[in-house]
């Protein structure tokens, strides 16, 4: 894993929080993005070399609304950038994790995805990402 890619939090609100995290970070979002598959509506801010992911669910049935609804708004993941997404996922099997989705999919800032399960990690949801590289 090269380093943190973002820190995931989930909010109820997307506007109102877009507000917060723009008077928090002194920085405005740079993109907010919906990934349909996923039933969420996200923004990204840039705060140094890091990226904070904010993630609004988009129906009642989405991971999002769930978390919201078990554990309320905060950090929902952390997600690390890696090279070959699908190495990495075949070497933390190796390791013993679980991994959710062993085959990556596509995620919100033209990246490749994949998690694992918190159960596995010390109770935190991991995100692998890679970015798509064009042609």
């Amino acid at each position: 894993m090269d380093k943190v890619e973002h820190i995931g939090i989930a909010v109820k609100n997307l506007e109102v929080s877009n507000i917060v995290f723009e008077k928090l970070l002194g920085v405005p979002h740079y993109k907010i993005e919906e990934v349909a598959s996923e039933g969420v509506k996200t923004s990204f801010f840039k705060s140094g070399p890091t990226k904070i992911e904010l993630l609004e669910a988009t129906n009642p049935d989405s991971p999002i609304a769930k978390f919201l609804e078990k554990k309320g708004e905060g950090i929902h993941h952390v997600a690390f950038a890696v090279e070959d997404i699908e190495s990495e996922i075949d070497r933390l099997k190796d390791e013993g994790f679980v991994v959710l989705n062993e085959t990556p999919k596509k995620g919100a800032d033209n990246k490749l995805v994949a998690f694992l399960h918190p159960k596995s990690t010390n109770g935190v949801l991991v995100e692998l990402c890679q970015e798509i590289k064009e042609g």
